[in-house]
């Protein structure tokens, strides 16, 4: 016989009184913390528990008593339901206030080192329409949601081109009206959803691996160029030009309409060939100006204007004089690398991803900088003691990790190196702090600016200069 699901309970009169990791916020019920998303500080609500351990839960409002005095309504259709943006419903001085807080709790609390004043948040100019890339998913198991359900309609289309729900792996929400890029991204994704419903053509059924339609990323950049890749499953080459013909003759702007036939298990296009159905291989983006090849597999910060604002205090902390060995560890496309070379001597950028280094030793040659090198790698693995015997101690490093920061092997021979100074830039102040706790052995933290890449969201980058004691 099976087990009687345990009902949890249903608390009212609780209020909100804090904001935690993941865009959540937090209640306290007698000892018990607990993590609701789509609230703000101020709210008051009933809550529903959908999830119990022994030190926390996780609940989510089912009815609001009073509203918080700093709550702002939500300006997105499809807020609470996508998953994205969920920081819609704080006013951005707020957002901005709590990620200021998340740099200092983490600098302070992970890191248990001698920190200096931390300077304000940089906030974004943009605080809709700021990214330059996204990217939409066909589905043929639409996500309908509760007023759809309970409204009696039915449903004999269950074809759906936009976001994965968050925890539904096959789930995809019909996207209207997207705030996060500029509108032409609109009215390309909905164009072609039409025209695919108009033509019957199949969406990608995802457990059963099969439909012609599978992917649509959207690129723009800010000098106007514009990349459209669609990816098909299936590879039915009548109907691929029929839609690529009609989404070039619809968008005359686009300077970059690629396809791909990707027919293997996962979404990832960086080993899938890439064709061009019309215009160029590439779009280019500016800063400073620098031209920045952007290819169909490229990867750019996805905020271009608070990019440029990001690299500026990180160069500021480089405070490089014309005379420095710079490496630039991360190096990705070679943005940074490129940015600073005019103000030094030599700059190596290392980087995990072979394709990302092609791209950085273009964007050297298309802007005539011939004081870059490239290594392609794992970075514990190039970046060893031999590797500066042979190239130098850098008197700069400027390192900008994923999430998870950096190995502990990177970090040694960082130690070993002993640059005059470090520029930390991280998208994760957390383990950015945990690799400040190590860095302690001989570099005292000297200077710290967070900046808010992404708006309605809880993510923040931050960056730290770290000079020799």
């Amino acid at each position: 016989m099976a087990r009687k699901k345990k009902e949890l309970p249903l608390i009212e009169n609780v209020e909100i009184v804090d904001v935690a990791a993941e865009g959540k916020a937090i209640a306290k019920v007698d000892d018990l913390v607990v993590f609701i998303p789509y609230v703000v500080p101020g709210d008051v609500i009933d809550l529903q528990i959908t999830r119990k351990k022994n030190k926390y839960a996780e609940g989510k409002p089912v009815r609001f008593i009073s509203y918080s005095p700093n709550r702002t309504e939500a300006f997105c259709e499809h807020f609470g339901i996508c998953g994205g943006c969920k920081w819609q419903v704080l006013p951005y001085a707020e957002q901005l206030k709590y990620k200021q807080k998340q740099v200092e709790d983490n600098l302070t609390r992970i890191g248990k080192i001698e920190l200096p004043g931390i300077h304000h948040i940089l906030g974004s100019e943009k605080t809709q329409f700021y990214r330059n890339k996204l990217e939409f998913t066909f589905s043929n198991k639409k996500w309908l949601t509760l007023e759809q359900i309970n409204s009696g309609e039915s449903f004999d289309n269950m074809n759906a081109l936009g976001f994965h729900i968050p925890g539904m792996f096959d789930k995809v929400l019909d996207i209207d009206k997207c705030w996060l890029q500029e509108d032409i991204s609109n009215q390309i994704r909905n164009f072609i959803r039409q025209y695919c419903y108009d033509k019957n053509y199949t969406f990608f059924d995802l457990r059963n691996r099969g439909g012609l339609m599978r992917n649509l990323i959207v690129r723009t950049s800010t000098t106007g160029e514009l990349m459209v890749i669609v990816v098909f499953y299936d590879d039915e080459k009548d109907q691929q030009q029929y839609l690529l013909t009609a989404v070039a003759t619809e968008f005359p702007q686009i300077t970059s309409l690629l396809y791909i036939v990707n027919q293997k298990a996962n979404d990832t296009i960086t080993d899938q060939e890439v064709l061009v159905w019309k215009g160029n291989d590439c779009i280019y983006e500016e800063m400073e100006g620098l031209k920045f090849k952007i290819g169909p597999k490229s990867f750019y910060q996805t905020n271009s204007e608070q990019a440029y604002n990001l690299y500026k205090i990180a160069r500021d902390f480089a405070n490089l004089s014309g005379d420095e060995l710079v490496y630039d560890l991360y190096t990705g496309t070679g943005t940074i690398a490129n940015f600073v070379a005019g103000k030094a001597k030599k700059v190596i950028g290392i980087e995990y991803v072979e394709d990302a280094i092609l791209d950085a030793r273009v964007n050297s040659q298309i802007n005539k900088i011939d004081n870059t090198l490239f290594y392609a790698g794992d970075m514990k693995d190039i970046l060893t003691q031999d590797f500066i015997n042979e190239h130098g101690r850098p008197d700069v490093i400027i390192t900008d990790p994923p999430r998870a920061g950096m190995h502990d092997d990177v970090i040694k021979t960082i130690l070993f190196a002993e640059p005059e100074r470090i520029v930390y830039v991280s998208c994760n102040p957390a383990t950015q702090a945990r690799d400040l706790s190590l860095l302690d052995e001989k570099y005292k933290v000297e200077k710290v600016q967070p900046v808010d890449m992404f708006p309605h969201t809880h993510h923040v980058e931050n960056v730290v200069l770290l000079v020799k004691k």
